[in-house]
């Protein structure tokens, strides 16, 4: 557990209570990524109040991991862990998790009716149905798409299929806030076959039997309702405390470093590599695992790939990677020509399902090995940032850098020279903070009349 309380300035109005005016209001983002969660509690000028991060508590069923149970005991130790003189102050409250991570519920009880397939999952045997029903390079035709985890449920699962209902992590974290099932957002369904642009699940779609599991969607950032009065009390929030619609981890990234301009991009270097390019025009092709999230009236273009820090931590510890990359010499290229993942499969920019890991020769040297190991990951991120531009997004022009990676300056140096381009850390590097500002846009235009769900 790490929760950390930091200096802010008040407004004169009001009673200090805990370091906060009697008078201000705060909003909490929460950050569910592929290792653990999250959250920032920040003020409408986005002043940072407290933060903290939790590893997932490992909960099992069987010799399987129980996902479901370890994201939402994580949950409410981030809840539990957030200074007690804070939560009075909290107006709203967002989540997001990781994107195509998908759970199955039933929609009477919101109990998951099996494991949730996770965000790097692939169900290459619901393809040909998928692809048949979908426009040709669309998003959704890829085996790790959630369409296909849902199709892929829906030819294998016999359960009673009448009551079931699909939500994505951050839909089903704040469900267990708010209470009322089945509310999505369009960064997270966009994956499910969402589109966007119509702001309407496409009729083919809707034609099918599974439609009926498909979530109701609205824009992140949504007010949905208020915190149920079981939740208010067990924690101490604020009776008015409203649960927003979330996003999904990268975007919020994208959304904390606050790149508003079309050529501006940021990459998240996580367990994986995530990149987002704000553009002027829509790219969606699933070949090269490629595809637009909505911004307002503007595009985050991008994917993801399961390269990253994921692989770096199977190889070396975190003192070690600091050790290291203080003796690497950035400026000079590396001969060693990796394609580093954790695992088998890769999603962007190459879409392979059965692409190898290569992390061999491995030199004597730690350090060659760890330089080798940091500039091939670069690659991939100069690889994906071109295909980007060839597919006619906006040129890139600048790169920010969030997640924990962002941390190294030696890989930062590294990835400029790989990029030809400038690169920065954003400063606020956490999508936790990304969160935050969903939940004050959603605050801010909620209805004055928002229902509360009990």
């Amino acid at each position: 557990m790490r929760t950390r309380m930091l200096a802010s300035s008040s407004s004169k109005e009001g009673t200090d209570v805990g370091g906060v005016q009697s008078s201000q209001q705060l909003y909490l983002g929460m950050d569910f990524g592929t290792s653990g969660a999250r959250y920032v509690l920040i003020d409408k000028q986005g002043m940072t109040y407290a933060e903290g991060k939790r590893e997932y508590p490992p909960c099992m069923s069987g010799n399987t991991v129980d996902w479901t149970s370890s994201w939402k005991m994580a949950l409410f130790l981030l809840l539990e862990d957030i200074p007690v003189s804070l939560r009075p102050f909290i107006a709203s409250i967002s989540i997001d998790g990781t994107s195509a991570t998908t759970i199955i519920v039933d929609s009477n009880t919101g109990e998951p009716l099996c494991r949730p397939f996770l965000y790097n999952e692939s169900c290459p045997d619901a393809l040909p149905m998928v692809k048949s029903i979908a426009p040709e390079n669309h998003t959704v035709c890829s085996g790790s798409s959630t369409l296909c985890k849902l199709v892929s449920w829906w030819n294998s699962d016999n359960s009673n299929k009448n009551s079931a209902i699909l939500l994505h992590q951050a839909d089903w974290l704040l469900w267990l806030l708010h209470g009322r099932l089945g509310v999505s957002d369009y960064n997270n369904a966009l994956k499910v076959g969402y589109d966007p642009e119509i702001d309407s699940y496409p009729r083919s779609l809707l034609s099918q039997p599974y439609s009926q599991m498909l979530p109701s969607v609205k824009a992140p950032g949504t007010s949905i309702g208020s915190i149920t009065e079981d939740i208010r009390k067990q924690f101490g929030f604020p009776k008015d405390c409203v649960v927003c619609t979330g996003t999904t981890d990268s975007i919020a990234a994208f959304l904390a470093a606050r790149a508003t301009e079309p050529g501006k991009a940021v990459t998240s270097l996580g367990s994986t590599l995530a990149v987002k390019l704000l553009s002027t025009s829509r790219i969606e092709d699933a070949r090269y695992g490629v595809y637009s999230h909505r911004l307002d009236d503007k595009w985050l273009v991008g994917g993801a790939s399961n390269t990253g820090g994921a692989v770096l931590r199977q190889i070396f510890s975190d003192t070690q990677l600091e050790e290291l990359s203080e003796q690497i010499n950035p400026m000079e290229s590396s001969p060693l020509d990796y394609y580093p993942l954790p695992a088998v499969g890769e999603r962007f920019p190459v879409a392979d399902p059965k692409m190898e890991p290569r992390l061999h020769p491995r030199p004597q040297s730690d350090v060659e090995y760890l330089h080798g190991i940091l500039e091939s990951i670069a690659r991939i991120e100069a690889k994906a940032y071109g295909l980007l531009e060839e597919l006619g997004a906006s040129k890139v022009e600048e790169v920010f850098t969030a997640g924990g990676g962002a941390k190294n300056e030696k890989w930062r140096k590294i990835r400029e020279r790989v990029l030809g381009l400038p690169v920065s850390r954003a400063i606020q590097t956490e999508a936790a903070y990304g969160a935050a500002l969903l939940a004050l846009k959603g605050f801010q235009g909620r209805s004055p009349t928002t229902p509360r769900t009990e």
